[in-house]
């Protein structure tokens, strides 16, 4: 995405804004406040190395030269967090955080300011719990999903219980797959160091920021449709895959269902939010609708997915002739049990950083799960009824 900016907005200023979707239950001490200030200001020191920018010229040759170039020059600039604590009691409280600067530049701050927080706090708040077991769990799982016949990848860097366990869980990953060759695929993981370190691919999609900025600034209207336009004219020789719940699947349709020869020509759909279940026969009518082939389509599921669910849509999804893969995260790198009571989960945060605005315009998503929702209460209603949902 970040690429994407660079060619098509490099001049627009952007927010970032912190939530905390469990805010009534989980409080951060003032410790981990101030150690999560330190780290983020040491965050200027992170630099693209010159053999990264090597493997990554070979390794994902849909980036330009220069894009390449302009990573290698870019530097986190720490002055564009602001971060707040908000005292509960005399020991803990909220955490505020607002990233604001040229959309280009603070588009990398969502990922590494999560996955800092999330290690911080399982360092100073919540540490009843320990490694021991993680690298042989992440293993079982892969092992099953692979002899399960599962494509799929590891996207848990955002809210991973440090980046230790992560690395634990690509390394068990990586092996599963050298060990059960024939059956299933693991096509690689969101981390980009990860992916270098283990010989796997960097692999991701778009996200919903890249809707939710179009949005607004260009308008409503036509944004599913002016969104995919500008991607595919960044990424022409890379995997297209649509995202579909930014303001509704329901409206993503009515649009997608408008231009067959797009339909046609990107490779396939994530679905992000609502009920995965209802996904795949609805695409199929979509696709025969536009006499588009379903069966050379894939849809990659990825909303908090565990084993048993990715085998239960695999299992429909081959049903109705779909190619399938998954995106798995918080299951893969935050799957943690209590080290005082084994049988107790030692909760993941829930935890998210989304595009609050463009140019001073509010960014808002109304996702398939209405508990989803994000950003000006006013303006999403707006586009509720310009798309008929229900307000």
């Amino acid at each position: 995405m970040q690429n994407a900016v660079l060619i098509h907005f490099p001049d627009v200023y952007a927010t970032y804004r912190f939530t905390n979707r469990n805010r009534d239950t989980t409080l951060f001490s003032r410790e981990c406040f101030e150690r999560f200030q330190i780290a983020v200001s040491e965050f200027s020191q992170v630099k693209l190395t010159s053999n990264e920018r090597v493997w990554l010229s070979e390794t994902c040759p849909y980036f330009s030269s220069q894009y390449l170039n302009y990573l290698e020059s870019y530097r986190f600039k720490p002055e564009q967090v602001h971060i707040e604590f908000i005292p509960v009691d005399g020991t803990n409280g909220h955490i505020e955080i607002t990233a604001e600067g040229l959309w280009i530049e603070t588009i990398l701050w969502e990922v590494p300011l999560m996955a800092c927080l999330s290690e911080t706090y399982f360092t100073t708040v919540d540490t009843d719990w320990s490694y021991d077991g993680q690298e042989d769990l992440a293993y079982q799982k892969g092992k099953t999903l692979l002899e399960a016949g599962c494509t799929f990848s590891e996207f848990g860097t955002r809210r991973r219980r440090s980046f230790h366990a992560q690395d634990l869980v690509v390394k068990a990953l990586a092996k599963a797959s050298q060990d059960i060759p024939n059956s299933g695929k693991l096509s690689g993981t969101s981390n980009v160091l990860l992916a270098q370190k283990y010989g796997l691919l960097p692999i991701g999609t778009v996200a919903h920021e890249w809707f939710m900025g179009i949005g607004a600034l260009k308008g409503y209207e036509t944004v599913n449709d002016l969104a995919l336009e500008m991607w595919e004219s960044v990424y022409t020789n890379a995997i297209l895959l649509a995202l579909t719940d930014t303001f509704s699947t329901s409206a993503f349709f009515r649009s997608f269902s408008k231009n067959p020869a797009r339909a046609k020509k990107w490779h396939g759909l994530r679905q992000d939010s609502g009920d995965p279940f209802l996904f795949a026969p609805r695409a199929k009518e979509v696709y025969e609708g536009l006499g588009v082939d379903h069966r050379e389509k894939i849809i990659i599921y990825s909303d908090s997915l565990d084993v048993n669910k990715a085998l239960q849509l695999k299992k429909q999804a081959d049903e109705i002739g779909f190619k399938s893969s998954f995106g798995i995260g918080t299951f893969l790198s935050n799957d943690f049990v209590k080290a005082s009571d084994h049988n107790a989960k030692s909760k993941a945060l829930n935890i998210v950083i989304k595009l609050a605005s463009v140019n001073g315009k509010s960014c808002v998503k109304i996702s398939d799960d209405l508990t989803k929702n994000t950003g000006n209460k006013t303006i999403v209603g707006e586009v509720k009824q310009m798309f008929g949902l229900p307000v």
